[in-house]
């Protein structure tokens, strides 16, 4: 395992701040080309991933963003975006404590420090022991995928009854007739946890599409056991309008049963023109979801396009926008839809936060454990471009401060997990699995 000292990470990082303030002085009309995965042809930015600072003091008013910003759009509200920076307080110790791995896409905690670990371009599913760092040799019984671009095996989730019933629950690209869609499937681990058996799909987020971006795909269960999954609406113009139909399961937010039926209770079951399952609508890509443990609301952040990435609260029947407005703008520069970004005047759920430019956020967690106590209810998003964590701090519904951590990885952080010990995990598209503790636990 590779140890890295949290204090040289910070040094670095805050050095890096000064630099990169110094060569952007007062410029805030510099563009910054943002990505939602890099295998996509039309959102490529390797090689210009910008470093940030970690943050400062907490309680001053410099934001944690030091890059200029994309767009000319102002925030609903003050706290709408570019938060304070805030900084850890205490002492805490990162390791790495697997590399070698392949796009690492998901994850889920099964047993105590030990990951279910999905691999997004081989549709291979790993246990990873969080203790010693050993990795098991790929279970088999996973499902075919269509792995191009932003395709393959993506998130996983075990059964509130696992111990039972041992179900495990994954979303993965599937090709069917006309092309590609975000399929939810399951099957239960065996008792030598060698192979997942009696495999089946339970849900097709219809319709399909020919392309290969923008799957969504994170799941995430209710207190009453059902599944929350997430929906892209497939990037391409002009597929990405059926975000704001109620005939397609494109950019939402879908509510089903364990057998992919729709939940009884979902907002749009007595309209004849809408599909049952959707919860919400008007989404782009959304990578993130959980609960805030402080309040019981559901949370998720999605992807915008060159800026504009939000972090919304999850209502049932809300209209959430896409792509009639956004704080983003086209990869080429151009406005969306002539640059209405004011999403409460069009009859639209303003978002609680979003970021100019771009974090490319993807999977999250809120840290809902005291082992590091000042981190207690925040948030933690893996970025992708640039490439760091994000803390983020909420009070009442609103985002107050903002931390970058491991700002000088270099790598795309894919998911985040707490474990039942509260150690911070992530996982990378690099293949790395990072482990994060209070130091001399």
């Amino acid at each position: 395992m590779t140890k890295i000292s949290w204090s040289k990470l910070m040094f670095s990082a805050m050095l890096m701040s000064v630099l990169t303030l110094a060569a952007c002085g007062n410029d805030d009309t510099a563009e910054e080309k943002s990505t939602d995965d890099s295998d996509a042809p039309a959102e490529e930015s390797a090689g210009e991933d910008t470093e940030t600072e970690e943050g400062t003091e907490e309680g001053t008013n410099e934001s944690a963003e030091t890059e200029p910003k994309v767009t000319e759009f102002e925030p609903a509200f003050p706290e709408q975006t570019r938060a304070p920076a805030v900084e850890t307080k205490t002492e805490v110790e990162t390791e790495v404590i697997v590399e070698g791995l392949g796009v690492s896409w998901g994850m889920a905690e099964f047993e105590p420090n030990r990951l279910l670990v999905t691999q997004r371009d081989a549709a291979e599913l790993l246990i990873v022991n969080v203790e010693d760092g050993s990795v098991s040799d790929p279970i088999e019984g996973t499902p075919e995928v269509n792995n191009e671009d932003q395709g393959g095996l993506l998130d996983v989730a075990v059964a509130p009854d696992f111990d039972e019933s041992r179900l495990v629950f994954m979303t993965f690209s599937q090709d069917v007739e006309g092309g590609t869609l975000t399929a939810v499937g399951k099957g239960m681990l065996s008792e030598d946890e060698t192979s997942l058996e009696n495999f089946e799909v339970i849900f097709q987020a219809t319709p399909a599409y020919e392309g290969t971006l923008h799957y969504g795909g994170r799941i995430i269960f209710d207190e009453e056991g059902n599944l929350f999954l997430t929906t892209g609406e497939r990037s391409d113009d002009p597929i990405r309008e059926r975000a704001q139909d109620l005939d397609a399961y494109l950019g939402k937010v879908i509510h089903i049963t364990q057998d992919g039926e729709p939940v009884e209770s979902n907002p749009f079951v007595e309209d004849e023109e809408a599909l049952d399952g959707i919860y919400s609508y008007g989404h782009r890509n959304i990578q993130g979801i959980d609960y805030n443990p402080a309040t019981g609301d559901l949370w998720i952040v999605e992807f915008g396009p060159q800026a504009g990435d939000e972090l919304n609260i999850i209502e049932p029947s809300n209209n959430y926008g896409w792509p009639i407005v956004s704080y983003g703008i086209e990869y080429t520069g151009e406005l969306i839809n002539d640059g209405i970004s004011e999403h409460e005047a069009q009859g639209f759920v303003e978002p609680r936060y979003y970021w100019d430019p771009t974090s490319a956020p993807s999977g999250m967690a809120f840290y809902d454990n005291d082992a590091i106590p000042e981190w207690e209810n925040n948030l933690f998003i893996g970025a992708l471009a640039p490439s760091y964590i994000v803390r983020v701090i909420i009070e009442d519904d609103m985002i107050v401060g903002e931390e970058r951590l491991l700002t000088d990885e270099n790598e795309r952080f894919r998911d985040i997990l707490v474990t039942e010990d509260g150690a911070l995990i992530s996982i990378t598209d690099g293949g790395k699995i990072y482990k994060i503790t209070a130091a001399g636990e």
